[in-house]
């Protein structure tokens, strides 16, 4: 029986631990912790497992986590001690990272494996909310050092056939990631993050070659580079458009917090 081809999905992954944590105001990240919640029934369907690509991980070459058991590393300083002992014992899948090494291998980029890493706070921390069970295997894949666009795109390309086989493809980052301008001011946004926000909406449901093109001149756009001074945290998003394909992409999650616009964007058929 064939297995129902998935959608890919970039999520927010919010500051740090802040859904295990108390914030002022209390409701600070309370939308996205009920939207993360939601990640089940807006898929459709079980995953077998899942592949997140954070956007705090950045290796030489795309590295993909094998372990079977894969810790957790505790990426985040000067919250409070209890969020150092948060626990999400999801299983890893040294399957399905060979499986990951052999459709890369294929598309001829290189890649590596590494067996010591944990996952980090922007894995475990938004699949604890989405996936509190810790019952579906994880395996984290790296973004490659230099953070090309085309590139991240390219690498999506390569990882599509594993949404025929029940993976739901995440890019774990923030659609607003410029730390200089969050602010705590209920009355500030950043004209910028709504600016950047609405470009993204727009640009992730066009036709695909439009769509890459556009995501790959990123930078260029309205309030882009402002929204990410640095583009780790966005480019998850390159990597499960690339793995779209032709399907369709819609922002699926809207939230403002810390002073800015935050969405989340889903791609499917």
């Amino acid at each position: 029986m064939a297995t129902q081809q998935l959608p890919t999905l970039f999520v927010p992954h919010g500051a740090g631990p802040c859904f295990f944590m108390d914030w002022e105001p209390a409701d600070t990240w309370s939308r996205m912790a009920s939207w993360l919640r939601s990640i089940p029934e807006l898929i459709g369907a079980r995953p077998k497992a899942l592949l997140v690509i954070s956007g705090h991980w950045e290796a030489p070459q795309f590295t993909v986590n094998a372990q079977a058991a894969p810790p957790l590393l505790y990426d985040y300083a000067g919250f409070p001690l209890h969020t150092f002992d948060l626990k999400y014992p999801a299983p890893g899948s040294p399957e399905l990272a060979a499986e990951v090494q052999a459709l890369l291998n294929t598309a001829g980029i290189a890649n590596g494996a590494e067996q010591a890493r944990g996952l980090d706070h922007g894995v475990f921390i938004p699949m604890k909310v989405a996936f509190p069970a810790a019952d579906l295997p994880i395996v984290q894949l790296s973004l490659r050092r230099g953070l090309d666009p085309a590139e991240h795109l390219a690498l999506g390309r390569a990882l599509a056939p594993l949404r025929h086989s029940g993976v739901l493809i995440i890019g774990s980052g923030m659609s607003y990631h410029n730390m200089r301008r969050f602010s705590f001011d209920d009355a500030a946004l950043d004209p910028d993050s709504v600016r950047f926000d609405e470009w993204l909406a727009e640009t992730v449901g066009l036709p695909a070659q439009k769509r890459e093109q556009r995501l790959t001149e990123w930078a260029t756009a309205p309030g882009g580079r402002a929204s990410h001074p640095r583009e780790e945290h966005l480019l998850p998003l390159h990597v499960v458009a690339g793995a779209a394909g032709e399907d369709a992409g819609q922002r699926v999650f809207q939230d403002r917090v810390i002073g800015s616009r935050q969405s989340a964007f889903m791609f499917s058929g």
